[in-house]
């Protein structure tokens, strides 16, 4: 048996066996082993996810021996990764070809295909999530067929690939080869203001427009808010935060980029319009405020990313994003379901990576090509090699299939 445990401690499990594969060849003989007894096998990468998506009383699987850089072609502005690479890893190994992930998200302890398969983003309002920058591939079906996939391509001549692999939940196969989009290095200028959460709500439209990166935390019991900025070195905006400087530091993106997490949370995180964002972050505010101030042991996030068109995005439009954060070691689910009304009535969608409460009937209703996935899923895996009860839950196939 193999205990499993996710980052946050919330996610627990024993799997019947743990198997690591070193080479797409031997993901294929895996998944081909797997159908031909019937039974089931979940990815899994840095244990990052707040929701079960790895949960498997059969066979787990790690892509850690499945690790680097594959190719890089500055001219094209692309590169080919294996699954198993480290966000941190990835970072220094494209600079050694003068290139740079566009975004990264607040942490880079994450593998690039468990953060593109559950949708991890960044901040910035002109930024995709990391999965829209997935422009094709190698994917492992449950039969054990390796497809190529990209722009255009299709399985049997039916079906978007590409489009559905950007944000998949490890539910189509597994990813053996990721080609991203890149671009030149580059660096950042990176400040950390603490100031009061009135003055970020008055400014937080003008510096989105104007920064690269922009976001903040809301402190409840203090209504202080610790606003982040990030720019290329001499583009800093005019406007300037009234308060404490905490952080004041430039270099290479993919070190500027993420931060430093020592205490373990769990977190529930949706998606709205852009233009709804912070008329919901006040509304969450007031709740947070008047029910649930004195047990919030930590804080609320707030980004912004771009829209993109993978087929279960939850940015479909422009979008700010607004994350409750609570230490591991406190009750979350009262919080997390009481708050989570507003988000819903403010047009939002959930993390695929987080805690949320959201059925498939209410799912389908959010995503319009939710269909469309499905008939590619059961396409790609016929047999149901990859679903778990979560995932068959979620996405309403009780059949398992």
């Amino acid at each position: 048996m193999e205990r499993f445990v996710n980052w946050s401690g919330s996610v627990r499990f024993d799997a019947a066996q743990l198997r690591q594969p070193s080479s797409e060849d031997g993901v294929a003989a895996l998944v081909r082993e797997t159908a031909e007894r019937g039974g089931k096998l979940r990815p899994v990468g840095s244990g990052h996810s707040s929701t079960p998506l790895a949960e498997t009383p059969d066979t787990l699987v790690s892509l850690d021996a499945m690790s680097g850089l594959e190719a890089a072609d500055a001219g094209a502005g692309t590169a080919t990764v294996l699954p198993g690479t480290g966000l941190s890893d990835l970072g220094s190994a494209l600079a050694g070809h003068d290139l740079a992930m566009e975004n990264l998200g607040d942490v880079d302890y994450q593998t690039i295909a468990g953060a593109i398969g559950t949708g991890t983003h960044g901040t910035g309002r002109n930024l995709g999530n990391l999965s829209s920058t997935l422009v094709g591939g190698r994917l492992v079906t449950g039969t054990g067929r390796v497809v190529e996939f990209g722009e255009g391509d299709a399985i049997d001549g039916n079906g978007d690939v590409l489009r559905a692999a950007q944000l998949a939940l490890g539910s189509l196969g597994i990813l053996t080869a990721l080609r991203l989009r890149v671009r030149s290095a580059f660096h950042l200028h990176r400040q950390n203001w603490m100031t009061h959460i009135d003055w970020v709500l008055d400014h937080f439209s003008e510096l989105s427009r104007a920064c690269r990166h922009v976001d903040f935390y809301w402190y409840p019991r203090s209504d202080l808010a610790q606003v982040r900025i990030l720019t290329p070195p001499g583009e800093e905006p005019d406007v300037v935060p009234p308060g404490t400087l905490k952080k004041d530091e430039s270099g290479p993106s993919y070190q500027i980029i993420p931060n430093f997490r020592d205490l373990k949370f769990d977190e529930m995180e949706y998606m709205v319009p852009l233009e709804e964002g912070l008329d919901v972050f006040r509304a969450v505010r007031e709740r947070v405020k008047a029910r649930h101030r004195h047990r919030v042991g930590w804080r609320v996030l707030v980004r912004t990313i771009a829209q993109d068109s993978a087929m279960l995005t939850n940015a479909p439009q422009p979008t700010m994003t607004i994350a409750l954060l609570q230490n591991a070691s406190l009750e979350y689910e009262e919080y997390f379901r009481d708050v989570e009304p507003i988000f819903l009535a403010g047009g939002g969608r959930p993390h695929w990576g987080k805690k949320h409460y959201r059925s498939a009937a209410d799912l389908r209703e959010m995503y319009p090509e939710w269909d469309d996935f499905l008939r590619l899923r059961q396409e790609c895996d016929p047999a149901g090699v990859f679903l778990n009860d979560y995932l068959a839950e979620l996405l309403g196939l009780r059949s398992g299939a």
